[in-house]
Formats: structure tokens, sequence, C-alpha cells
């Protein structure tokens, strides 16, 4: 005989569970990408190759206003706290690179 409080530790989710597992009990760690993310990605590339100027500064505004809206989905709409994480590092990193950029001017 099990007593309520074993069983109640027993329909807890492991911590694994709790960082890997979205609501349907899968395993996600990556995910198809949604439109900001291919955004993202595609103005990162083209910023890399475009030559200094007007189209080259809109396509940097594209590619921080993607990104972050990326991350701001993710950490508050992620299906785990694996890909919630990712999106707080992304603001993190988003941060810190602006800040950089900001010093330097």
């Amino acid at each position: 005989m099990t007593s309520p409080a074993d069983r109640n530790l027993a329909s807890q989710p492991s911590l694994f569970d709790r960082i890997f597992r979205d609501s349907e009990g899968n395993i996600v760690i990556g995910q198809k990408p949604n439109l900001p993310a291919v955004v993202a990605v595609v103005a990162t590339l083209l910023q890399a190759i475009l030559p200094s100027g007007t189209l080259q500064t809109a396509i940097v505004l594209i590619a921080f206003g993607t990104w972050y809206t990326w991350a701001w989905q993710e950490l508050f709409a992620g299906v785990n706290y694996f890909r919630r994480s990712l999106g707080l590092l992304t603001l993190v990193g988003l941060i810190a690179l602006t800040l950089n950029l900001i010093s330097r001017y």
C-alpha cells in the first residue's frame, strides 16, 4: 500500500522531463524554424555580404529585430525549459552585442 505522499512524488515529472519534454511528452531540442528565425538567419547572412550603406543598415536592423522577436517568443512561449533558456541566452547575447557596439561609438 502506498501513501499519498509516495503517489504524489511518482506523478511529478523529473528534472530531465521538465527541461527537455513538451506537454505531450516528446523530447524537443530543435524544431522546424518559424518565420522570425528564417528571416533572422537570412538577414544575418545578407548583412555579412552587403557593402556598407543604407541597405546594409536596414538589414542589420531587420536581423536584430527578428532575432529579438524569436528570442522573446522562445523565452515566454517555448515548449520546454531548454527552448526557453535558448531564448534567454539569445536575448542576453543581443543585449551584450548591442552594448558592445554602442560603447565603440
